[in-house]
Parts: structure tokens; sequence; C-alpha cells
């Protein structure tokens, strides 16, 4: 079904992978689409409890093709513009509002963890894509450049508000002013990235973080955890504990406090009901 991205599910875990490797999976009008359609996928099946983003081949993605982007507005490719219209869905999480429906500020309202296996180069747009995930696992050998301001552009696509939250306003004017390539170990002291990895060992590496996550956390904690702090980053610090009593007081009555409590009790792995499970 997808054509510019590969999708593949193995309980607990959804591999998403850009898959234009003689372009360094630059990003076509098209990727973007299934891109989001495979995130919806994975946000339904009960099978997914966590979701890698990573690249094709020896790349994670150089950024927009410019010229595959034109010729898809233009209707230049295939003789008349792409009918993409098996592909619209709407994805993540209801309760993170409009904030998180802007451009690709969509990926921090995903509902489930989702994690970027950067396997190689990363730029631009996908420098963007990779740091609105929720994690990073950064091979070594990675090389990261934001690019936009040698390119005459300006911090896109929420990057100017990102970026100050996880590295500091400082270490995000480096970035984006310099545009300058820097590589895992770099990417791990910033703080950009939360896992270290040698080559070719990130996909293993977030699918095996997300198969512990599966065997002891409760999916469901998973999911509003998630929306508690980024929610939480618009909110003054009242209002923010505010709803975190509410949906505290909520998490009180579901069988998954009842079985995190008895599993504990009983000195046992628990049995969390999945999302989507009936």
């Amino acid at each position: 079904m997808y054509q510019d991205i590969i999708y593949q599910v193995e309980d607990p875990v959804a591999i998403i992978k850009l898959n234009r490797p003689n372009q360094l999976n630059a990003i076509s009008g098209r990727m973007q689409v299934e891109l989001k359609h495979a995130l919806a996928a994975a946000e339904k099946d009960p099978a997914v409890v966590g979701i890698i983003l990573t690249g094709e081949g020896r790349g994670f993605c150089a950024g927009a093709d410019m010229a595959g982007l034109e010729a898809t507005a233009s209707g230049a490719a295939g003789g008349g513009r792409e009918d993409l219209s098996q592909f619209k869905t709407e994805v993540g999480n209801p309760v993170m509002g409009e904030n998180f429906q802007v451009t690709f500020s969509y990926l921090l309202s995903v509902s489930k963890p989702l994690i970027a296996a950067v396997n190689g180069p990363c730029a631009g747009l996908g420098f963007v894509f990779a740091s609105l995930a929720d994690m990073r696992f950064v091979e070594r050998q990675a090389k990261m450049t934001t690019a936009f301001s040698q390119r005459g552009l300006i911090a896109e696509h929420g990057s100017s508000w990102i970026l100050p939250r996880m590295i500091g306003p400082a270490n995000a004017l480096d970035l984006l002013w310099s545009a300058r390539k820097f590589l895992g170990e770099e990417a791990k002291e910033l703080g950009w990235s939360q896992r270290l990895v040698e080559q070719g060992e990130s996909v293993a590496a977030a699918t095996s973080y997300i198969k512990e996550l599966a065997s002891v956390v409760s999916p469901t904690s998973l999911k509003v955890i998630k929306a508690q702090v980024y929610r939480h980053l618009n909110m003054p610090l009242g209002e923010s504990m505010q709803e975190s009593n509410e949906w505290m007081a909520e998490s009180l009555v579901r069988d998954d406090f009842k079985e995190g409590v008895r599993s504990f009790l009983d000195k046992r792995l628990p049995e969390f009901k999945r999302i989507g499970e009936d």
C-alpha cells in the first residue's frame, strides 16, 4: 500500500522506515501523507505499544525533497496531481487540542511512544521529524544539521519551540544559527539524544526499550503521561497540577491501577490492557 515508507508491526513494536534510500530518504509529498497514515494505523493497533521512526539504507532523512515537492504541487509527476485521498486520516490524542495539529506538531500528539532511531544523515525537515519524536536513539556516526539558515530560511515547523526546551536557548541558537554539522556523541552531550549507540544498533536499541515498556508499564499510563508532559509545557504550574489531579482521580478507578497493585503484591509482571483492545 505504501511507496515512500515501509511499515512493519511485530508485537509490541511498529517500525516505520522512510523509504527513499537513493535520495537519503528525502521527504516527498507522498511520504508525508503515508507517514501520517501509518502513525494512525499504529495508534489503533492493540499489538503496538511503541513506534520507531527510522530510515531505510544509510541515512535517516536528508530533509525535504524540493524537486519532488515542486513536481507534486505542479502535477508534473505522473501527468497530474497524485490522488492520495486514500491515506487521509486523523491522528493523535484528541485531548491534546489544536496546538498539536499545526503542520507537523501532530507528531507530539501521537498517543503512543514515538522513538526516532537516527541511523545516519539527519538534516532540515528530517531533523525536525526526529526532534518532534519523544526520544532519539542516535548512532555514533550519524551526522545532524538544522540546515535552514544556510539556505536563507528560518527555524521551521516547531524547531524553534522544541529545541530550546530540549537543549536550552543558547544551544538551540547555536544549532539553528550556524546550521553546523554535529555527530551522535555531541547530540548525546547536548541532550538531543537519549541514547548513543554504535552503527547499525539504533533500531534494535529502540525495540528493546519498547519491549521493556510493554512488559512492565500500562499503555494507558504511557498515553496519559505523554499528554501531560506536552500539554503542561504550555500551562502555568497551577493549571497543570489541577489537570494532573483530575487525571489521577480517573486513573485510580481504572482496572490498570488494580492490576498494578495486585501484580506488585503477587510479585509478578503486570498484565495491562493494550490501547485498542476490547
